[in-house]
C-alpha cells in the first residue's frame, strides 16, 4: 500500500509529517498498524525502527491496548496524525536496546511507557507541563510512532519510561500508561474534587471509569455516573459509583437536580468528547462549581455563557501530564487501586484488527480495554 504525507513541519519533531526519524536496520522488519485516513488502518509489514538519537531507546512490545484517542484518530478528528502513521501510546515492554546517553535503562529492562515524552529540560517539563514538551509531548502515534507495533523508539528514555518492579502484574500496568492519570490528573485533580463533594461523570467508558476510581482518592459524597449504556453503567455501579443514570432512558438534567436539591454538582467531568456530552455538562454543573473537561474534542461546541456567566463557573482542560504515574504505580502496586479491572477482552497483537472491531463496538461486545499481546 502506498503512502503519501503531508508537507508540513510539526513543532515538537522538526519532521515533515508523516516522516520518521527511525532508522532502518539492514533486512530488519517487524508487523505494525498503520493508519491511513479516516477508517482505513492496515497490519502490515514496515522497518523495525533503530537508535537514532543518543537519548533513545528501543524497546519490544509485550503488552499495548486501543485508546479511545485512537478511535478519534480512525474518525479524523485528529488532523495531525500523517497517513502512514503507526499508532498507539500505551504499552510495557523490554528495552532491546539503549543510545549512549541513556543512564536509568538497561538492555533488558521491563519498563512501562508513558503516553506522554519528556525531555525533562525545556521550559513545560520544569513546570510539570510535560504534556507541552518543547521537544516531546503527546508524540508517539500521533508525530511519531506509536505502540501498536512489535518494536518502537522512545525518545527520552530517561525521562518517558518508567522501571516496572520484578513480579508486577503488567497487564495492570499498561492502564498506567494513560488512562489513569488521564482521568486523575484531567478529570478528578483539574475537578477539584473534594472530600464531601457531589461529582457527576459524563461518560462511563474506561477514561470516565478511571476518573470514578481515582476520585475515590479524596471521598466524595456522591458520584453520579451517566452513560446511555447499562452494562458500562453497572460497571460503574460496581467500581464505587453511589448513582447511575441511563441518559437514554431519562433526563440526566433532572435526576441529578432532584439528587442536588435542585443545586447542580460541585464538579461535572466530561469524558466523551462530542458536543452534546459537554453541553449536558454546562446544565448539570451548579453555581460555584467546576466543568473538567477530558474528551477529544474534534468539533465545535457551544458554550452557554448566557447562563453561566453569573455562576461562578469554573472550565478546565488538559492534556494529561503523567506526572502523577509514579504516585499511581505505587498505588496500584500496593493494591489500593485495581487498575486491572478495566481490562475486558485480551487479543494477540497480530489480531489488532479484530481488537478494534471489538474496541468500536464496545455496547455490542460490552468490552473496556482490551490487552493486546505480543509474547
Amino acid at each position: 500500500m502506498t503512502t503519501t504525507s503531508v508537507p508540513v513541519k510539526t513543532k515538537q519533531t522538526g519532521l515533515l509529517a508523516g516522516e520518521t526519524k527511525n532508522g532502518i536496520g539492514p533486512g530488519e522488519k517487524m508487523k505494525a498498524l498503520l493508519y491511513f485516513g479516516p477508517g482505513k488502518k492496515s497490519w502490515e509489514e514496515k522497518p523495525k525502527p533503530l537508535i537514532n538519537e543518543p537519548t533513545d531507546a528501543l524497546v519490544k512490545i509485550l503488552k499495548t491496548t486501543i485508546c479511545g484517542t485512537d478511535l478519534h484518530i480512525m474518525k479524523g478528528d485528529v488532523p495531525t496524525v500523517s497517513v502512514g502513521r503507526i499508532i498507539g501510546h500505551e504499552g510495557v515492554g523490554i528495552i532491546e536496546e539503549v543510545g549512549t546517553a541513556v543512564s536509568n535503562f538497561k538492555k533488558g529492562d521491563h519498563v512501562l511507557i508513558s503516553c506522554i515524552t519528556s525531555c525533562g529540560k525545556c521550559d513545560y517539563c520544569k513546570r510539570g507541563m510535560y504534556s507541552h514538551c518543547e521537544n516531546g509531548g503527546w508524540i508517539l502515534g500521533h508525530l511519531i510512532d506509536g505502540t501498536q507495533a512489535e518494536y518502537v523508539r522512545i525518545p527520552y528514555a530517561d525521562t518517558s519510561l518508567y522501571h516496572i518492579p520484578a513480579g508486577s502484574d503488567e497487564e495492570a500496568l499498561v492502564m498506567l500508561s494513560d488512562i489513569l492519570p488521564t482521568g486523575f490528573e484531567c478529570g478528578v485533580l483539574n475537578g477539584k474534587v473534594q472530600p464531601g463533594n457531589t461529582v457527576a461523570i459524563v461518560g462511563s467508558g474506561p477514561i470516565g471509569l478511571a476518573a470514578l476510581l481515582t476520585a475515590q482518592f479524596y471521598s466524595p459524597a456522591e458520584i453520579i455516573m451517566i452513560d446511555p449504556d447499562d452494562n458500562r453503567l453497572a460497571t460503574a455501579k460496581k467500581f464505587g459509583a453511589t448513582q447511575i443514570i441511563n441518559n437514554s432512558k431519562e433526563n440526566a438534567i433532572e435526576r441529578v437536580k432532584q439528587l442536588t436539591n435542585n443545586k447542580g454538582v460541585d464538579t461535572v467531568i466530561e469524558a466523551v468528547g462530542i458536543p452534546a456530552t459537554f453541553e449536558l455538562c454546562e446544565s448539570l454543573v451548579g453555581p460555584g462549581g467546576t466543568i473538567a473537561n477530558i474528551g477529544v474534542h474534534g468539533k465545535s461546541v457551544e458554550l452557554h455563557l448566557e447562563k453561566l456567566w453569573s455562576h461562578n463557573i469554573t472550565i478546565t482542560t488538559r492534556l494529561v501530564d503523567t506526572v502523577t504515574t509514579p504516585m499511581l504505580l505505587k498505588t496500584v502496586q500496593s493494591k489500593k487501586l485495581d487498575s486491572k479491572q478495566l481490562i475486558t477482552h485480551h487479543f494477540k497483537l497480530s489480531d489488532i484488527i479484530n481488537a478494534y472491531d471489538t474496541f468500536q463496538n464496545a455496547a455490542r461486545e460490552k468490552a473496556l480495554k482490551v490487552i493486546l499481546s505480543n509474547e
